[in-house]
């Protein structure tokens, strides 16, 4: 097997886990960031203090830190789990606080005059925040929720260090293999720009879509 060969070979099988983490962890990340974001805006005390630990512990530590905990630690304790579960469980709790946070500002965004107005007609509080709020609010989340997809794609880069084989991952084995560095990395740049750059057009096409004729 010729070395372009081995290139593609081994990068097409990282390829394949890192898009599968992404988009395994951005589902979880969104869920639990609808989740959290809400929680945050409720009347008790209790909720949103609970809820607030989460996002501050999430938010005020090192993701590799929590990969290498969740991944290396939580054994200690009985909880096993692959490399691929711990590295979705990670990127998505960690992105999930991040985005609670843009949940939370987007719905407080909204025009209070349209909440009065909901009110006025007597919807309920699930009809107002179905029909009203969030799809106003998301419009408005749009923006940061896709940067926030860019860098948990590029986040993904990390749980080579706990052995799941991405693209990082077999980019070092083929290094350590041909020392071929330049030639190497050089590919899993462009690799990581060739789908992150769709991915920015996406949410902006997304964005733009969303935006006709409410403006």
């Amino acid at each position: 097997m010729s070395f372009w060969d081995l290139i593609v070979s081994l990068l097409g099988q990282g390829l394949v886990i890192t898009l599968l983490t992404t988009v395994l962890a951005a589902i979880l990340a969104l869920v639990l960031g609808f989740i959290a974001g809400l929680m945050r805006l409720s009347k008790n005390k209790l909720v949103r203090f609970l809820v607030s630990i989460y996002v501050e512990v999430f938010r005020g530590t090192s993701l590799l830190v929590q990969l290498f905990w969740i991944y290396f630690v939580l054994p200690m304790f009985g909880i096993t789990m692959t490399a691929l579960t711990a590295a979705v469980l990670a990127i998505g709790l960690n992105f999930g606080a991040y985005t609670s946070e843009v949940v939370r500002s987007g719905i407080q965004s909204v025009d209070k005059g349209q909440i009065e107005a909901s009110i006025a007609l007597n919807f309920t509080k699930v009809q107002r925040m179905k029909r009203i709020i969030i799809p106003q609010a998301f419009i408005i989340m749009l923006p940061n929720l896709g940067n926030q997809l860019i860098e948990l794609f590029k986040s993904t880069s990390l749980v080579a260090l706990i052995t799941l084989t991405d693209l990082t991952y077999q980019a070092n084995v083929l290094n350590a293999t041909t020392l071929q560095t330049t030639q190497i990395f050089t590919a899993l740049l462009v690799i990581y720009f060739v789908i992150a750059w769709p991915m920015t057009k996406g949410m902006k096409l997304l964005e733009r879509k969303m935006t006709e004729g409410r403006m």
